[in-house]
């Protein structure tokens, strides 16, 4: 929340990824108040209520959450896909980057043929910047 709240005294436009669960994707859409856009789902997740999708080729950042990454910015998500699946977009041309507490990254994990990474990880105690 405070990372929206500050995005938005900044003038930023703020996404959020809507699930579609049965095609196993997010789709992000733009949201501007975080009570009255945002509801809990069945899955314990927020995620708007409604909205337009926002084109892909426009979003510079994507905030990416893991379980755990490394230092060569591969993650460990929690196993469905979905983050993975929208950062192989073809015309996805943002920055993803990762937000974890310094515990949270190790020196390698394991990676498959799908998993995407990221290009930064940010910490409480450093940021890491990772040439892709």
């Amino acid at each position: 929340s405070p990372i929206v709240l500050r995005s938005w005294q900044m003038r930023k436009r703020v996404l959020a990824p809507k699930g579609c669960w049965s095609q196993r994707r997010m789709i992000p859409v733009e949201i501007r108040s975080l009570s009255d856009d945002l509801a809990e789902t069945t899955m314990g997740i927020r995620e708007p209520l409604s909205g337009i999708p926002f084109p892909i080729p426009m979003i510079d950042l994507v905030l990416v959450p893991g379980l755990g990454f490394d230092e060569f910015g591969n993650r460990l998500g929690r196993g469905r896909g979905f983050y993975d699946r929208f950062l192989a977009h073809p015309e996805f041309a943002g920055i993803a980057c990762g937000l974890a507490f310094e515990e949270q990254v190790v020196s390698s994990m394991p990676v498959g043929p799908l998993d995407r990474g990221v290009q930064m990880v940010v910490t409480d105690a450093k940021v890491r910047r990772i040439g892709r």
